[in-house]
């Protein structure tokens, strides 16, 4: 039963107080995980009380009555996600965690969306990009898929969301489409449903107004990305005129769903894992095929962590879940969302830049990226300063290169152009203060851990960003002339750049710090300068300070790539329907490319080779993933396995599918039946099993390694041959270091099985014990 707005903002009070009363400042909101329900997959209205009533049992037993329990409790997951979040004290929590039927206790987490903005094709992409027009013909561009979006909301007004020319709603859907108080939200034959959920962010937040309660976009996020998976075709689509041409989601003809779970920030986080469950939980009810999350945080053990119970259960209800790897590249061991039941995506470059040139008063020409709406006031040379010589008061040389508040002196940067250092991802928010500092114009270097990344942002002056080499450049320039000058061109849109793609530097790295057997990344897809649609409720900065509105707007992240990634997925649920999540992942990670527009190995920013820690299997090529040839397929019972092989014991098991599961004796995590790879712990001989499917014709395939570096390796037997389609060969990895102890680092290689029609990937990663 859906709650009114009353009962919404009584029950917004009471967390209030629970959490934030000195009497129980202890009380926080925690998530109580208790597998999966006895009752099918459409409960009735009598089961779902029923599992909300043994959620008031369970809970009441240690407070000491239901009612206590039933105050306590704000979310129960009463539909596949077994479970509910209640407000307790620590003590309260261990003891629960003590009770049998519970797998794990765990706190309502915030996590970030994974913009690259402060905070808060795709869109554009030319086909030869990402996707050429065949798979999209072969698919019906998405008919009739359903594409659910956990994240901000969405603006249904967008021309991204029309439904012209769409049919009837597929029966197949079961959802709502929840609407606020007088926010005017409505849903369509495309946006055929959305609901948003903020329990959880009440439980930190306090008392909410009635601007929280709509699944209405008010920070763009959530629309940029649900329309880069399955927006509509807009002809004529730009940001303030630049990269005009026709917007389309990689399914642009799929029905599409938003499930608001995310809100303004409160200390940087605005998911929370309590409102994220929620989501999962609706989205699997309501019958969506496909999910994309673009959100995510530290990773954690996998049923401690929302997003991974939620898509494990997802998974188990043939619901493909696609996420992001994560903005905290390029360190090494920080890809998020590391369980094998998800696809992970990286970020890529794509070949389309927003170019501006730099020309300096010595007659050098420096190339930076911008969307800066108009030019410089002149068509003239300006003095050119830096922010460490344009420093306040009190404010030393190295603070005020950053250009952040307080840090500049108006009367020395008034009328000239400003060069700042860039150390984070507040590209806009330093060219407001450049502005609000008198700057005519601001060049934007990158720091040496940002690399080659520029980024194409709508600044609130001309501005251009550049990269570390250039920045190098700049600078040198600027400290020896005694009076420096500089001018910035106008913005245009250049194709065919290359090299094209190359790995962007902030896009999270491998190893995979939770279960290291089991590479993370899965893929890259494009992620940089990535048009989509866009709210109109705030600027295209998602700042307070510019008031400028755009119906579309380049965003960058692994938020930009997962979906378009997702968008893949939609065609390839039209296409093969009863293909398992598995099935379809390896169909998108075999049939990657690991090379770029100029046939070299593919780069990271810093244009040093990239590897499977970057990419994962490569930058998605949906082509070819429509037509692998073979796949590695896995059921629930393998992820089962694998839950083994991570120690979770055989009464736990139970709770997670209500059958009992016998755990292999010889099973190992590396033996997961997954489209890539990966040994960790090399030592000896060791033996890894994968087995493939066959999805097309009757054929033989062979077998091609190329080793990792100081690893002896064989595949046994070295040819497969197929008779018919599904039919299955099971194969064997015998790796052997060829000294002892060594490699001491990871090393990397591949396995390819081809009938010289299909090529079938998997990367190989291996590093000593």
């Amino acid at each position: 039963m859906e709650l009114s707005f009353r009962s919404h903002f009584l029950l917004s009070v009471l967390l209030s107080c629970l959490v934030h009363s000195t009497a129980f400042a202890l009380k926080k909101p925690y998530i109580v995980y208790l597998g999966s329900h006895a009752h099918g997959p459409e409960p009735t209205a009598a089961e779902i009380e029923s599992a909300t009533n043994s959620h008031y049992d369970l809970l009441g037993s240690y407070l000491g009555s239901n009612e206590k329990a039933q105050d306590a409790i704000f979310y129960s997951y009463t539909h596949h996600i077994n479970g509910f979040a209640a407000i307790l004290d620590e003590d309260q929590a261990a003891e629960v965690a003590k009770h049998p039927d519970v797998l794990s206790v765990f706190l309502s987490k915030g996590r970030k969306l994974h913009t690259t903005r402060s905070w808060h094709f795709l869109g554009l992409e030319r086909n030869g990009v990402i996707h050429k027009n065949s798979i999209l013909r072969k698919a019906r561009f998405g008919e009739d898929t359903i594409i659910g979006n956990l994240d901000t909301g969405v603006w249904p007004e967008s021309k991204s969301f029309s439904d012209e020319g769409m049919g009837p709603i597929p029966g197949k859907w079961r959802g709502i489409c929840q609407r606020g108080i007088k926010d005017g939200f409505s849903c369509n034959r495309k946006l055929i449903g959305a609901r948003y959920f903020n329990k959880g962010y009440a439980a930190y937040a306090g008392l909410l107004n009635s601007t929280f309660y709509t699944a209405r976009d008010h920070d763009g996020h959530g629309s940029h990305t649900l329309s880069t998976a399955g927006g509509s075709l807009v002809p004529g689509a730009s940001v303030f005129g630049y990269g005009n041409g026709t917007a389309k989601g990689g399914s642009p003809k799929a029905r599409v769903v938003a499930y608001k779970v995310c809100w303004p920030p409160l200390e940087n986080v605005g998911c929370f894992d309590a409102d994220v469950l929620a989501g999962f939980d609706a989205a699997i009810s309501d019958g969506v095929d496909v999910l994309s999350v673009s959100l995510g945080d530290e990773p954690a053990e996998f049923f401690m962590d929302g997003i991974v119970i939620g898509s494990f259960h997802a998974a188990r209800n043939g619901i493909v879940v696609v996420s992001s790897a994560g903005n905290s590249g390029p360190q090494p061991g920080t890809v998020l969302n590391v369980a094998p039941w998800m696809i992970t995506v990286a970020a890529s470059t794509i070949d389309r830049e927003f170019t501006t040139y730099i020309a300096l008063g010595n007659k050098q020409h420096l190339k930076g990226s911008s969307l800066s709406a108009n030019g410089l006031p002149s068509n003239k040379f300006y003095p050119l300063i830096s922010g460490a010589d344009a420093q306040a008061a009190n404010v030393s040389a190295a603070e005020a290169l950053l250009c952040k508040a307080g840090t500049l002196d108006r009367k020395k940067v008034e009328g000239k152009i400003l060069a700042c250092l860039l150390v984070d991802n507040k590209r806009i928010v330093v060219g407001q203060q450049a502005a609000l500092a008198g700057a005519v114009g601001m060049v934007l270097a990158n720091d040496e851990a940002n690399g080659n990344d520029v980024v194409a942002d709508a600044h609130v002056l001309p501005a251009a960003h550049i990269s570390f080499v250039d920045g190098k450049v700049l600078f040198a320039y600027i400290n020896s002339t005694a009076f420096p000058m500089a001018y910035i061109t106008r913005v245009k849109t250049m194709l065919n750049t290359t090299p094209a793609p190359f790995m962007a530097s902030f896009s999270s790295r491998g190893p995979n710090i939770v279960e290291p057997a089991i590479l993370k990344p899965d893929i890259t897809a494009p992620g940089l300068n990535i048009i989509a649609a866009y709210t109109l409720a705030v600027d295209p900065a998602g700042q307070d300070f510019d008031k400028r509105k755009t119906p579309f707007n380049a965003e960058s992240g692994t938020s930009m790539s997962c979906p378009h990634v997702a968008g893949i997925v939609g065609l390839l649920k039209t296409l093969y329907p009863n293909w398992s999540p598995a099935a379809i992942q390896s169909a998108i990670m075999t049939t990657a490319r690991t090379r770029d527009n100029k046939l070299e190995p593919m780069l990271d920013a810093s244009f040093a080779k990239a590897t499977p820690f970057s990419y994962g299997a490569g930058h998605i090529r949906p082509n070819r993933a429509m037509n692998p040839g073979l796949v590695y397929d896995l059921t629930a019972n393998d992820y089962l396995d694998f839950l083994c092989a991570r120690g979770y014991n055989e009464s736990q098991l139970r709770l997670f599918t209500n059958e009992t599961h016998r755990c292999p004796k010889h099973f190992k995590t590396s033996d997961l039946n997954y489209p890539s790879i990966t040994v960790p712990d090399l030592n000896g001989t060791m033996v890894v099993t994968r087995r493939m499917k066959n999805v097309g014709t009757p054929g033989t395939y062979s077998a091609h390694i190329k080793a990792p570096a100081g690893v002896s390796l064989s595949v046994q037997p070295q040819n497969l041959k197929f008779e018919k389609c599904g039919e299955e060969k099971e194969f064997k990895v015998v790796l052997k270091p060829k000294v002892a102890g060594k490699p001491v680092d990871y090393v990397f290689g591949k396995l390819i099985w081809s009938d010289g029609v299909h090529y079938v990937r998997s990367p190989l990663v291996v590093k000593h014990q």
